[in-house]
């Protein structure tokens, strides 16, 4: 089973990548983040089309999260990420997907980003974190296989960096962000690409300024994460490079996991 995540940077404006990309690399599930749309405008109808079932938790202009499935979805768990009842940003969706023996639960997230260092923003960033590892901490009780996949906006070590000093003042680089990071893996969880690739020059994203993507000035921020039962089933993992490459790309570029039937 292949799972996918992608920060689109706004599906409408990336519909054609998107729709080539899935045809190219026909994910079992993909995730997307920031899709900068309502519920009711999202063009479910365009992934419809290859044969995708469609979850989503959408946001006027900004934010949003959604999940294509191949197999119906058993049951869509969680649209809001849990314990924040004032939280109004549609950052997170979870579902339960069938696959050959079993079902994998999915959380897709979209992690704030925190800048400026020093103000709400940022407290906001940490909070959500903290919010994330007592989602994580719940689901792992479940002794289930999940992944929680997604633009996570954290700069886990210096060697996920091209230039790590460039980050220091960086909300996605600062020691609290690696710690609520570290967190999550510390109570069991695996970075999946991490586990795959352990030597440097991985990235996920490259900024539209400054010629970042032609001089390769990348930072690796998004991560798929496994329970135990989902990491004992990793085959593979791999990012999609190339569509960095496309016209009218995202900054992002996708992150994928192969999981081994039972």
């Amino acid at each position: 089973m292949k799972i996918a995540t992608w920060n689109i940077n706004g599906v409408k404006a990336r519909l054609e990548g998107a729709v080539t990309w899935l045809r190219e690399t026909s994910p079992d599930v993909a995730c997307f983040q920031e899709i900068k749309s309502v519920d009711e405008a999202f063009p479910a109808e365009a992934f419809e089309e290859l044969g995708y079932n469609v979850a989503v938790h959408g946001q006027k202009g900004f934010n949003g999260v959604a999940i294509l499935a191949k197999r119906p979805f058993d049951e869509v768990t969680v649209r809001g990420l849990p314990g924040d009842a004032n939280d109004s940003h549609a950052r997170y969706i979870e579902v339960i997907v069938a696959r050959p023996g079993g079902v994998v639960r999915v959380g897709n997230l979209y992690l704030p980003n925190g800048n400026p260092v020093g103000t709400d923003k940022f407290s906001y960033k940490l909070a959500w974190m903290q919010r994330l590892r007592k989602r994580a901490v719940d689901l792992l009780k479940l002794e289930e296989p999940f992944v929680l996949v997604g633009d996570y906006n954290v700069i886990p070590e210096p060697i996920d960096a091209k230039n790590p000093q460039a980050w220091t003042q960086d909300a996605l680089f600062q020691p609290e962000t690696r710690a609520a990071y570290r967190s999550l893996l510390n109570l069991g969880l695996t970075d999946t690409v991490r586990a795959c690739y352990p030597g440097p020059g991985l990235y996920t994203f490259w900024d539209y300024q400054a010629g970042a993507w032609q001089k390769d000035h990348g930072i690796r921020i998004d991560h798929i994460l496994a329970s135990p039962q989902a990491a004992d089933r990793l085959v593979a993992a791999g990012v999609d490079k190339f569509t960095r490459g496309w016209e009218k790309p995202s900054d992002h570029v996708p992150v994928w996991i192969e999981l081994a039937d039972d």
